[in-house]
């Protein structure tokens, strides 16, 4: 009984150690399958939005970069052209006048006293010429007639030239009177808006004391350098394009219409000017611009320079194809230094995904997933 009792607790043992086995080993096959695919599947890289660019269809343009301020192309400083008491300003900064408005008045008491003075004396004058005329036409009948001797008409000749010498001498005094009567009413030279206002009533002015600044916001001039090896790619006439301080994100264009004939002797910069159109007085003097003349446009397939590796012996991409990282060999035309991008002629398609940055050191044929694209396309090409 007891044998029976020891043997079957030994059949109980030997049956438990096998099924313990049996389970360990279909354990360990399962782990073994289960390590054999993963190493057999290849690992997924993430690549976030910021390292994808997207081919795009779309123009781009090379030339030598500039900078420069504005200023408008009609400026003038109203000066004082006769000394004197303001007695009136009637415009203020900012203010928009026509060609012609009055500004200011000088106190001219003194100038038309003068004008008086100078109208007077061109009725004298003119009653002396007239009175020397008709003498010289009297003499002349008189010595046709054998009535009055030579001597007498060359007197009558004299006196003449002498009174419409005298005649002429009172003009020019007049009209220089009545110019500097004029200069005591300040006008606007052109149509335009009030820049500057430098005096009030009250003051004093000198001649060549500033007045007032006018300037004309209709057309503006960019003034800028460009240098001097790049000057073969400058022309009058060529289009600039710029973008300003004031107006983040808008570019303005406009077209070269002077090139200085020399360069800057210390900064080998040549000087060139380009005429603005400001419909709705955009743009304003003094503001700082930055862009580049427009030497050659083209349309094509575009990525930015950062999407291309030029370190071989061709330049290249890491393209995106069926979730794969793939080198690829391509052409570049037309480099565009503004925008940092770069014209592709051959080997990608628009639409297709290029890596940037950090992101072309992914090997070739790694397994990728690209996220964000919709804001990399907005940031890419």
């Amino acid at each position: 009984m007891m044998m029976t009792a020891f043997h079957a607790r030994t059949r109980a043992s030997l049956l438990t150690a096998l099924v313990t086995g049996s389970a360990l080993l279909v354990s360990a096959c399962s782990k073994g399958s289960a390590d054999a695919n993963a190493e057999t599947t290849p690992a997924v890289v993430m690549i976030g939005g910021e390292n994808i660019a997207i081919v795009q269809q779309r123009s781009l343009q090379s030339g030598p970069s500039i900078s420069g301020s504005l200023a408008a192309e009609r400026e003038a400083t109203i000066r004082a052209e006769i000394g004197g008491a303001v007695l009136q300003t009637l415009a203020e900064q900012g203010q928009r006048v026509a060609a012609g408005t009055l500004l200011a008045r000088i106190d001219d008491s003194g100038v038309r006293d003068g004008w008086l003075s100078a109208r007077s004396g061109v009725t004298s004058a003119q009653s002396s010429a007239d009175l020397a005329s008709r003498d010289l036409t009297r003499a002349k009948t008189l010595i046709a007639a054998g009535a009055i001797a030579d001597r007498d008409l060359e007197q009558s000749q004299r006196a003449n030239v002498a009174a419409q010498a005298g005649l002429a001498d009172a003009r020019a005094r007049l009209a220089l009177a009545e110019q500097n009567l004029e200069h005591t009413r300040i006008k606007a030279p052109f149509a335009g808006i009030v820049a500057e206002k430098q005096v009030s009533a009250g003051d004093v002015v000198s001649p060549g004391g500033a007045l007032y600044t006018v300037i004309d916001p209709s057309t503006m001039r960019l003034e800028a350098s460009v240098p001097a090896e790049r000057l073969s790619g400058v022309r009058v006439g060529m289009p600039v394009t710029f973008e300003v301080n004031g107006y983040p994100g808008r570019s303005f264009t406009g077209r070269i219409v002077r090139v200085s004939p020399t360069a800057d002797a210390v900064t080998r910069q040549v000087r060139i000017i380009a005429s603005i159109p400001n419909a709705g007085s955009t743009l304003v003097g003094g503001l700082f611009a930055e862009g580049r003349v427009a030497s050659e446009t083209r349309n094509g397939l575009v990525v930015p320079l950062t999407a291309v590796d030029e370190r071989g012996l061709q330049p290249a991409v890491v393209k995106v194809s069926g979730g794969t990282v793939r080198r690829t060999v391509v052409e570049l035309g037309l480099r565009d230094a503004l925008s940092e991008s770069v014209e592709v002629t051959k080997g990608i398609a628009a639409g297709d995904t290029v890596l940037t940055g950090a992101a072309q050191g992914i090997s070739d044929g790694t397994r990728v997933r690209v996220g964000n694209v919709t804001d990399a396309s907005k940031r890419g090409a």
